[in-house]
């Protein structure tokens, strides 16, 4: 491609009020209205995932989405893939910003990268995690915020997203209609927990919102997106009788599960989405979006940072960098939008303020 071609693609894409703008004209408006200029524009944001090796885990991440992943002989459940947490912490992997935290973007940078109005979080408060599940996840609950503190643990409200699953699989999610909480402690002393718990079989694309308190194990077969509120406070009701890595049963947490169960939640079924708002709360938002080929991909609110996950595609950034299927990327407010190289579709996930 000659020089004279590129340069007239690029204003052709101008034109279009798509991606490739003039170093001088690129900008993010600050809080009081002032312009700051970017030489290079602002690039998206990529970190380096945390894979955790889990009894139920796969190598799917592996076969699906190409990944490199750590140990060639090792199952891993879980690809922590947005995290602010003491002990876990996402990395910024790529540009100026590379060997940067999660954490010290939010802590010093947090108007510049994420825009106003989140000044009451400590942390990051949305982590995103991929699930790779070969066999039964434990049978499990997360503390609603009435119990969490006298139960030692953090609320936490998560969502599913069905990236793959095999035919049949299922979720088991919520109660069986006529199943009491006598019934469901007696289940607990018999070790017939899963007998009392309801099962759905979804399909790739379904979706289902996980509120605190809701019983839920994820089945065999499935690749999970999941998002959630900053919290890693899982209680253990049941885990099918198994050996954990280290060949010892896993700790239960059986008072703890009893007191946060929704004992009223009687066999939900997967969501069913009027629009393209997937799932909603006071702790994100999730969308589905899809692009055609060369369309501009961005957020509504450019003032505003927002998650993409490439659920299927590619994009590019204005500095050419691209992101394909399995893909987690961070825009920072003021981000020059992306472009769609073929039909593309996303998980947007956003602060509500």
């Amino acid at each position: 491609m000659t020089r004279d071609t590129t340069e007239n693609k690029r204003q052709a894409w101008n034109r279009q009020g798509n991606m490739r703008v003039p170093a001088a004209r690129r900008f993010s408006v600050l809080a009081n209205g002032v312009r700051r200029i970017h030489a290079a524009g602002v690039e998206p944001l990529t970190f380096k995932p945390l894979y955790m090796e889990r009894v139920w885990g796969g190598r799917e991440l592996e076969r699906v989405y190409g990944r490199t992943l750590p140990d060639p002989k090792a199952f891993y459940g879980e690809s922590w893939e947005i995290v602010d947490r003491e002990r876990e912490q996402s990395v910024v992997d790529h540009g100026p910003l590379a060997g940067t935290s999660l954490h010290e973007l939010w802590s010093t940078r947090r108007e510049e990268i994420f825009g106003t109005g989140y000044g009451e979080h400590a942390r990051f408060p949305i982590l995103i995690k991929v699930l790779d599940a070969r066999a039964d996840l434990s049978i499990q609950v997360h503390p609603p915020a009435r119990v969490a503190a006298e139960l030692g643990g953090e609320p936490k409200t998560e969502m599913w997203f069905i990236a793959d699953c095999e035919p049949g699989a299922k979720l088991h999610v919520g109660l069986k209609r006529g199943v009491t909480k006598t019934d469901f402690e007696h289940a607990i002393a018999h070790g017939t927990v899963a007998a009392c718990v309801h099962a759905i079989a979804p399909r790739p694309g379904d979706s289902i919102f996980i509120t605190a308190g809701r019983l839920h194990a994820i089945g065999t077969g499935f690749l999970i997106h999941e998002i959630q509120q900053n919290s890693d406070t899982t209680y253990r009701v049941f885990d099918w009788n198994r050996p954990g890595l280290d060949g010892k049963p896993r700790d239960l947490h059986v008072a703890q599960s009893l007191a946060s169960i929704d004992f009223n939640d009687i066999e939900p079924a997967m969501d069913r989405p009027a629009c393209d708002i997937l799932g909603a709360c006071a702790h994100f938002q999730t969308a589905r979006k899809s692009f055609a080929m060369g369309e501009a991909v961005a957020p509504a609110d450019a003032g505003k940072f927002a998650i993409l996950s490439v659920v299927q595609g590619v994009l590019e950034s204005a500095g050419g960098r691209r992101f394909g299927k399995g893909c987690f990327v961070l825009l920072p407010r003021g981000t020059v939008p992306l472009r769609a190289l073929a039909d593309t579709t996303v998980l947007l996930v956003t602060l509500p303020e």
